[in-house]
This record gives structure tokens, C-alpha cells and sequence, in this order.
């Protein structure tokens, strides 16, 4: 699935423990995970890391043991992505989301208006 498919159809993500899986391939270029703002998905253990596989993408949080316990049920995980095999240079390809902890270890996957400050 694409990105825009997700938002459409209302598919759902997963998480488990500290590990996040969307069900769409894409770039990630930031993520604010309460007060933090990652930009630097390397692989140390500080942050976050990604990786895209075969159609989905996964995401590890070094530094928190569970999201349950790490995210508030309001505020969510936001991130700037981009869908794989689009422009990553090109502004108009950048997915502001906001991605929502739900029962049975689903995520509940939302676009975030344009006018939002909270990605700046």
C-alpha cells in the first residue's frame, strides 16, 4: 500500500515493545516523539532508526523500552515522510502524520493539517 491508500482506506499500523511498523514503504526524514525531535535515523543507539522492507517500514526507538508507556494517548508520534520512489526534494512529496497508540497493539494512522506548528 502507498501512503495515500493508508490515510484513505484507514488502514491500521503496528507496534510492539519500542518497534513501529507502518504498513507502506517510505523515507522518514523527522519524528517528535513527546519533546524530542529526531533527524538523524542512523544506526547508533540514540534516537531512532528505519529500515523499509519488502512493503512496509519499521522503526526502533533506542531510548524507550515500551511506547505505552513513553507516548501520551493524545499527543501521538508525529513525522514528516515520504512516500518510497517519490522526490524527497520536492516539498510537495512530504506526508506530515500523526500516528496514534490504539488497543491490541495497533496504530491508528493520521494526516496532519498543513497549518499544524508543531513540525517546524
Amino acid at each position: 500500500m502507498t501512503i495515500k491508500e493508508v490515510l484513505n482506506k484507514g488502514a491500521y499500523g503496528l507496534y510492539f515493545g519500542n518497534r513501529v511498523l507502518l504498513p507502506f514503504r517510505c523515507h522518514v526524514l523527522k519524528v517528535i516523539f513527546e519533546n524530542e525531535i529526531i533527524t538523524d535515523f542512523s544506526s547508533s543507539k540514540k534516537g531512532a532508526c528505519y529500515k523499509t522492507l519488502e512493503n512496509f517500514t519499521e522503526i526502533y526507538f533506542h531510548e524507550v523500552k515500551d511506547l505505552d508507556e513513553a507516548v501520551s494517548e493524545y499527543k501521538g508520534i508525529k513525522m514528516i515522510v515520504v512516500q518510497e520512489g517519490n522526490n524527497i526534494f520536492d516539498f510537495k512529496n512530504h506526508e506530515k502524520l500523526n500516528i496514534l497508540l490504539d488497543e491490541d497493539h495497533k496504530l491508528k494512522i493520521e494526516k496532519v493539517e498543513d497549518d499544524i506548528l508543531f513540525f517546524e
